[in-house]
């Protein structure tokens, strides 16, 4: 709604990031149990700093320059950069291949030894795409869920291994395009503040 309206301004208390398969089906469902709502083809990566998620949306424009006038005719839209950027502070064989490229699948058991497991580095990129899901809560009403479809791990910080300090793998998640005619991402919200008339179904 018009106006100022300090109910509508959200703050993200808590939330989690999820990875899936490409094409995972978006959850639209909001029940009392968020894990059952994303259902099982969807993996929470856990515990992530205290800096959450940084969302950053670029577009690139190219003017068109001509010979009558010193200013820009028009703009031509050259690309578009759709990232998350966070870091993750546990880990295990979903975070570790996340971060380093590689599926839970690549790490090994080390014959009998308990406990003990090798993961190889590959030697170089990988494309391993997945489908990444954010979702924070403001309170006991107000849910947001951001789903990319297809994407991949574009961009990983340094980790710093420190006596005083917890480990992190941060990574930096960058959106592909699904295909013609399909979303580059989608938002699932469930907030009152949003006064929009209901779509009938076609």
């Amino acid at each position: 709604m018009a106006g100022n309206n300090a109910s509508e301004i959200r703050v993200a208390g808590t939330g989690r990031i999820l990875v899936a398969e490409i094409d995972a089906p978006l959850p639209e469902a909001f029940s009392d149990n968020p894990a059952a709502d994303w259902g099982p083809a969807w993996t929470d990566l856990g515990y992530t700093s205290t800096e959450g998620v940084t969302f950053s949306k670029k577009d690139k424009l190219d003017p068109v320059e001509t010979w009558q006038s010193i200013s820009p005719a028009r703009f031509v839209y050259a690309d578009r950069d759709l990232t998350l950027k966070f870091a993750m502070l546990q880990f295990n064989e979903d975070t570790l291949p996340f971060f380093l490229g590689g599926k839970s699948t690549d790490i090994r058991k080390d014959g009998e030894a308990a406990n003990v497991f090798q993961f190889d580095v590959p030697d170089g990129p990988t494309f391993d795409e997945r489908a990444l899901g954010l979702e924070f809560t403001d309170g006991s009403e107000v849910t947001y869920r951001f789903v990319i479809p297809r994407g991949q791990v574009t961009a990983t910080d340094d980790i710093k291994l420190a006596r005083k300090a917890a480990a992190q793998l941060g990574v930096t998640f960058t959106a592909l395009s699904p295909g013609e005619g399909q979303a580059l991402a989608t938002f699932v919200m469930k907030d009152a503040a949003y006064a929009v008339p209901t779509v009938p179904a076609p």
